[in-house]
């Protein structure tokens, strides 16, 4: 498979590459610490088209190539991991699914304003009995005829707080589990709907994750995303591009990491010698380097198959778990090779070691990924 990047590709690269490195490195750390959103360098993203790459040029987006956006992903997760989630909700999960499900009328209210930054936006799936098992859902949407009335509490969800939209994944009649769960629109402000406090989290300090309250929320018809008992099949859908994402922030986590353990191994000297001439760290940054390689090429293969129209579950799934378990291994690895230096905040390695475990928890935990890839391979 012939994975050379196109002058565009490379335009794209090296474009979110300048950007992370000139306005998301200065300030990340005290925003690590302070957990503050990134909310300028938010807004700064979506002026340059980071917040809904792959959505139609007809309502803001950049209407590039899925393979465009991991490059991008990549490259900002090397820097700030924080913000690249918020990129990765608002373009795999939000502008992606209302792009591809939404009707003209919902494009038009919504996603034209989550392309540009204008507004954010949060998926909310996952529930304090319902995470990875998304037929388990305890939130409900009953039918009113002119409208649905949504009650339940949705956990764990990335732009809680500073979310305008809210994709929200309700039950509307049981006996017909998972065809009859729907997706919905919900406001900001909207009467009954309570944002949760914040989470102290261990990393992606910075992006807020919150648990939200719906109180008899009254969502219009028109705000349900597809026909009746659509919805878990829009999650599914959903969840499966945004795994790609997700792959694509582990690999750049790892490979920030690893840039940044290279570097440092040139510069330390001990008995003698700058670090990278002793055996013991030129064979880790050697095994940090391949293991990059072949994550990076599952990340593309996965982006390639989404692009090509081809069925990407199988390899989405693999690029996540394998990327998510490199960017582990290759964190862990990098503060090692800093030695005493990488246990302090200002030399980074800690925060996206930090940072790197969540990529084997969100959007489907690694056990999950592998009964994904297992499911495909023994199906035959």
């Amino acid at each position: 498979m012939d994975f050379n990047l196109s002058e565009e590709h490379l335009m794209i690269r090296d474009a979110a590459r300048d950007f992370a490195k000139a306005e998301l490195l200065e300030g990340v750390i005290e925003r690590d610490n302070e957990q503050r959103f990134p909310k300028e360098e938010v807004k700064k993203m979506g002026e340059l088209g980071f917040l809904g790459m792959m959505a139609s040029p007809e309502y803001g987006g950049g209407g590039m190539d899925t393979l465009s956006y991991v490059l991008a992903m990549e490259e900002i997760s090397k820097i700030d991991a924080s913000a690249s989630v918020v990129m990765s909700v608002n373009n795999s999960l939000v502008c992606w699914g209302l792009d591809t499900y939404g009707t003209p009328e919902q494009k038009e209210k919504y996603l034209s304003k989550l392309t540009t930054g204008e507004s954010i936006g949060a998926f909310c799936l996952s529930e304090p009995e319902a995470g990875s098992d998304a037929t388990s859902q305890r939130t409900t949407a009953i039918d009113k005829g002119d409208h649905y009335v949504i009650n339940g509490t949705k956990n764990w969800i990335t732009n809680g707080g500073t979310s305008d939209f809210y994709l929200v994944i309700a039950q509307t009649d049981r006996e017909k589990k998972h065809k009859g769960i729907n997706a919905f629109i919900v406001e900001k402000g909207w009467e009954g709907f309570e944002i949760g406090p914040k989470e102290d989290k261990l990393g992606i300090r910075g992006s807020d994750t919150h648990s939200l309250i719906f109180n008899d929320v009254k969502v219009p018809k028109e705000n349900r995303i597809g026909e009746d008992g659509f919805g878990f099949k829009f999650a599914m859908k959903t969840l499966a591009g945004g795994r790609i994402g997700i792959a694509a922030q582990a690999l750049g986590i790892a490979a920030g990491a690893y840039e940044l353990a290279k570097k440092y191994s040139k510069e330390r000297k001990a008995f003698g010698t700058e670090i990278m001439n002793h055996q013991a760290i030129a064979f880790k940054l050697a095994d940090m380097h391949t293991s990059i390689e072949a994550a990076r090429m599952l990340v593309y293969r996965a982006a390639r198959d989404k692009d090509n129209h081809e069925n990407y579950d199988l390899s989405g799934a693999m690029a996540k778990l394998y990327a998510s378990q490199v960017a582990m291994d290759v964190t862990v690895e990098a503060v090692q090779v800093h030695g005493g230096n990488g246990f302090v905040k200002e030399y980074h390695v800690e925060r996206l070691m930090r940072d790197a475990k969540i990529t084997q928890i969100y959007e489907g935990t690694s056990e999950i990924q592998k009964i994904v890839i297992s499911r495909a391979i023994l199906k035959d």
